[in-house]
């Protein structure tokens, strides 16, 4: 049984009195919730504060991205073992933002993804389709290939510690939604091809999780579907009660 995973990405959103305040609500709030992984996503000025605020409680820290490297000369980077000694748990590696307004490819997802695992922090890798993509019926080729790219050269072992995001881009922060049949289509299909990569057994215990426009309205008629094992929040994760009322979907 996979444990559904309900992240939230706050972007470059909040200042430091506004996220420990918004924790705060958050940990009074869900703090009965057992049956859900929770995470939350702040801007790298937020972890420090809120790693100290998140002690002791069921919501984990995750970051917003990672440079694939140790150490070195990377002027405005952050290294993994940085993160991890803030107690980041989780991070999210090539999301949609990531590919389109910083150049982020395939290559690079895997590279960050690889190191991410070595280093003990468990990355939330994003894969999606443009509109114009899906308009020119090119989903599927589109997914296969991200799939293979950003999964090239890891293990069994290490893919039971990564969770996919499947973000289609057209319905990020557009208020536009893939309808659940949608969803769970390509749900479908990427546990197919994580199957061929690693066999059955590994794609049934892969969590995929649903980003793009997840609201308290949409939440539980996405979680219905079979494939969909949580999501990946943008907008609605900045409000405790938006927040809260699709972790308890």
């Amino acid at each position: 049984m996979r444990k559904p995973i309900i992240a939230g990405n706050w972007k470059m959103n909040k200042f430091i009195p506004e996220g420990i305040s918004l924790v705060k609500e958050l940990k009074e709030i869900l703090k009965p919730v057992k049956e859900r992984e929770i995470v939350v996503c702040p801007p790298f000025t937020l972890l420090f504060s809120l790693a100290e605020e998140l002690k002791g409680s069921n919501i984990i820290l995750g970051a917003q991205n990672l440079f694939a490297a140790e150490f070195g000369a990377y002027t405005g980077e952050i290294s993994p073992l940085m993160l991890k000694e803030l107690g980041v748990i989780y991070c999210i590696i090539g999301h949609s933002e990531r590919r389109r307004l910083f150049g982020e490819d395939n290559s690079l997802i895997n590279q960050k993804s690889k190191i991410a695992l070595k280093l003990g922090i468990k990355p939330i890798v994003c894969i999606g389709e443009t509109l114009e993509e899906r308009e020119k019926e090119l989903t599927f080729s589109v997914i296969k290939e991200q799939i293979t790219g950003v999964l090239a050269g890891l293990s069994s072992s290490e893919l039971a510690n990564i969770v996919i995001a499947y973000e289609p881009i057209w319905a990020i922060g557009t208020g536009r939604t893939a309808t659940c049949e949608q969803a769970e289509e390509v749900h479908s299909f990427i546990r197919k091809e994580v199957s061929n990569l690693y066999g059955e057994r590994i794609a049934l215990a892969l969590r995929i999780q649903y980003g793009g426009s997840v609201k308290p309205e949409n939440i539980a008629s996405l979680m219905k579907e079979k494939d969909i094992d949580g999501a990946l929040v943008g907008g609605a994760s900045l409000s405790a009660d938006s927040f809260s009322k699709i972790v308890r979907y």
